[in-house]
């Protein structure tokens, strides 16, 4: 059987990282509201965002008669979490100089969530990532936050663009960090029959 794969995310990286695994893929961005629930620790909340996006992906594709047995939906979350606490994306740049100065010096947590979902199951793993930051000075904070680039990212950072320069050592997936961690998304599509 031909399996055709719909990655629920608008995200040019994740088509970038499934491009190159070389997984053929069509598009469909879905819009969920990602606010954390009460006492939602982190690794729940991203969890069923990831799950969330898929599901309601599936739902679109049935309702517009795009869905079939050979239908393999992808959708992933990335959050951010530092003592604990999920770190979103900054309202400002005050915001943003506060999370970067918690982060500074410090190591926190990229927790990236991945969910495969057919018309029969649905399957859905969590990566934790650790990041170490180097110790940035109130100067580089706002020569960064100029950039523009911080405004709309979890955490206030990109590890692909500017912000990469922060980061002195990462330990598990650097995929997962960018928002798709090859390895177990390869292993998810073979569990799913997309993938020898």
């Amino acid at each position: 059987m031909n399996y055709s794969v719909v990655l629920a995310s608008a995200s040019p990286r994740r088509t970038m990282l499934l491009d190159q695994m070389g997984i053929a893929h069509s598009v469909k961005p879905v819009d969920i509201d990602e606010s954390a629930l009460v006492n939602e620790t982190p690794e729940a909340q991203v969890a069923r965002l990831a799950e969330q996006k898929a599901k309601t992906a599936l739902v679109r594709l049935k309702n517009e008669g795009g869905l079939s047995e050979s239908t393999r939906v992808l959708a992933s979350d990335t959050l951010i979490a530092f003592n604990g606490v999920s770190l979103g994306k900054p309202e400002d740049k005050e915001d943003a100089r506060r999370i970067l100065s918690m982060l500074s010096d410090n190591q926190h947590e990229v927790l990236t969530a991945i969910s495969v979902a057919s018309t029969t199951k649905q399957v859905t793993q969590t990566i934790t990532t650790k990041v170490t930051f180097a110790a940035l000075t109130n100067d580089e904070i706002d020569a960064y936050w100029d950039t523009g680039e911080p405004a709309d990212k979890a955490g206030s950072y990109a590890i692909q663009g500017i912000g990469g320069q922060f980061v002195k050592a990462i330990n598990g997936s650097a995929s997962a960090v960018v928002g798709l961690p090859l390895y177990e998304t390869r292993q998810l599509l073979r569990e799913f029959g997309v993938v020898s």
